[in-house]
Parts: structure tokens; sequence; C-alpha cells
């Protein structure tokens, strides 16, 4: 009888010894470590993102667009000038496919406003269902968008900045001359992807 007490007692010392140890260890650390000791990321400037092991890297998206509204001729005529003008490129690039929640805070807000407006009691009705089932997908997560982006990197060193800015412009020239529309990336935006490609509630799409 005596045994099972003692027993649960050493095991009772044992975990608050073992608690403690561990709170005052994590204590200990330096309380200004962020998310960027993990991740292999010094700093975030501009259109530039500046990793620990000495690369910086710019990245521009891709915009979409509607194939359904190409003829057969418009769609061999547009692959063929893409390849003609990748075709060409010499430079190392990373093709990324990443999964992201459709944002659609704007059309609710338009919807908001029309619901305030309107007297129409019906239009009243259908608004507010449609406010809450697209709340709900909102919430829900499920409801993502595919994001295309191209990377460029470079080894770092004083003044690459410059010559980094040159390629990925001209790389965005290419699809540009195709008549597919691209943006550079800003720090918030690189913010977000980094956001996303770390982030295991949306699944990565995948790179080339």
């Amino acid at each position: 009888m005596i045994l099972p007490i003692v027993m649960i007692t050493l095991c009772l010392i044992g975990g608050i010894g073992y608690f403690l140890y561990t709170k005052l260890t994590f204590s200990n650390r330096d309380v200004e470590n962020t998310a960027q000791d993990f991740v292999n990321i010094i700093d975030i400037k501009g259109n530039f993102l500046y990793t620990r092991d000495g690369y910086i890297m710019s990245y521009f998206r891709i915009h979409p667009i509607s194939i359904e509204l190409l003829s057969e001729r418009e769609k061999e005529a547009l692959c063929n000038s893409l390849t003609a003008e990748l075709s060409s490129i010499n430079e190392p690039f990373k093709f990324l496919a990443i999964s992201r929640p459709v944002d659609i805070s704007g059309l609710l807000e338009e919807y908001t406003d029309i619901l305030h407006n309107t007297k129409d009691q019906i239009q009243k009705t259908l608004l507010r269902k449609e406010i809450f089932e697209m709340n709900d997908y909102a919430l829900s997560g499920t409801v993502v968008e595919r994001q295309f982006l191209i990377m460029l990197w470079q080894k770092y060193h004083e003044g690459i900045e410059e010559d980094l800015f040159k390629k990925i412009k001209e790389f965005m020239r290419r699809f540009d001359t195709c008549g597919v529309r691209c943006t550079l990336l800003e720090k918030g935006e690189i913010v977000s992807l980094c956001n996303l490609v770390n982030n295991s509630v949306y699944e990565r799409g995948g790179e080339d």
C-alpha cells in the first residue's frame, strides 16, 4: 500500500522539477528572438529579401489570364510567344504556385453598403443571405486561389540590388511582351508570401 503512494509522490516531484527547469531555461533566453531566428531570413527591404546564407531574392507575380476566352489559334500563339521569350533566359529562377485564401473583403463591403442603402426588403433578404454565406466561406478557409510567382536570386554583395532589379524587370518585360501582366512584389507582399509558404494551414502548390 505504501509503495504506490511513494511512486506517485516521486512522479509528482519529478514532474514539478521538470516543469520548473524548462520554465527557467526558456525564461533565460533572449526575449527579442523573433520568427526570423527560425527561418533563413535576415531582412526584407523594398523589393528584396535578404537571407542568412548570403543571398538576395526578389519576386514578381504573374497575373492569371482567362484562356477560356481564347481561340485555339490564340492559345497556340500565346504558347509560342512565351516559349520564344523565355527560352533565351540563362539566369536560374524558380516558379512558385501557392494557394492562398480568396480576399472577398471588397465584395463584402460593397454588399454591406447596398444593404444599408436599399429599401427593397427582398433585396435586403437576399443580401443578408449572401453576406452570411460569404462570411462562412471566408472563416472556413476552404475557398482558395492559386498565386503564381517567379523568384530570382543572386549571391549578395554591396550594390547587387541594382543588378538584380534590372534582371527581374527584364524578366517581367518578356511576359508583358506576350500580353501577360506582372507585378513586382513590395515589402508587405513579400512578408505575406513568406507567411503563406511557412503556414501549414494552406497547401504549398509547388515549385519548379
